[in-house]
């Protein structure tokens, strides 16, 4: 596993062992950040279940902003630490070992809000409420988008104020992207 591109391109990332994680393959890394494109530059993003923190490390590496990256696995933690302070990024990318909702409170609390929120958590897991959870506590710029990976057999079914954008699939793989419906957008 590898940033595919920008400054920190080629640089080798680690993954965690197991069943634990399945990290995005290269071809859907690569198909997600190509549809972004001109989001990345000065971006906020979160990247809930980030197991490697590959997708958070990419879009620091194309020019994000800041990046929070959120993981309660034993496994997943050092790893994603790990990779953090290999590619130098302690000053723009914040792990948060702790469970998604404990982090979203959290994120609340400190006033947060993101451009990009990734999610890509076990294909079995309904992502509806965590999405609800995201836009009841303000954490989705308006002008944000939610990225959802799933498996094939099973796209999110994910309920307003949310509307899905854009749907792709790569093999066993899809992305979902989703935005705040305008009539739900804050001013």
């Amino acid at each position: 596993m590898r940033i595919i591109a920008g400054e920190m391109r080629s640089r080798k990332l680690k993954a965690p062992e197991g069943m634990d994680t399945r990290p995005t393959a290269d071809r859907v890394k690569e198909a997600l950040f190509s549809i972004l494109g001109d989001r990345l530059p000065q971006a906020r993003v979160l990247d809930l279940y980030a197991g490697s923190g590959a997708l958070a490390l990419e879009a620091l590496s194309r020019g994000a902003q800041s990046a929070v990256l959120v993981d309660c696995g034993a496994k997943a933690c050092p790893i994603i630490q790990e990779n953090i302070d290999a590619l130098n990024c302690q000053s723009r990318a914040r792990l948060l070992r702790m469970k998604d909702t404990a982090a979203l409170s959290m994120l609340q609390k400190n006033g947060d809000a993101f451009d990009l929120i990734f999610l890509d958590p076990p294909y079995r897991m309904d992502t509806a409420p965590i999405c609800q959870a995201i836009v009841e506590r303000g954490l989705l710029k308006r002008d944000g988008t939610i990225i959802v990976e799933h498996g094939r057999e099973t796209p999110p079914h994910i309920a307003p104020p949310l509307r899905l954008c854009d749907h792709r699939e790569y093999g066993a793989a899809g992305l979902g992207f989703y935005r705040l419906r305008e009539e739900e957008e804050a001013p």
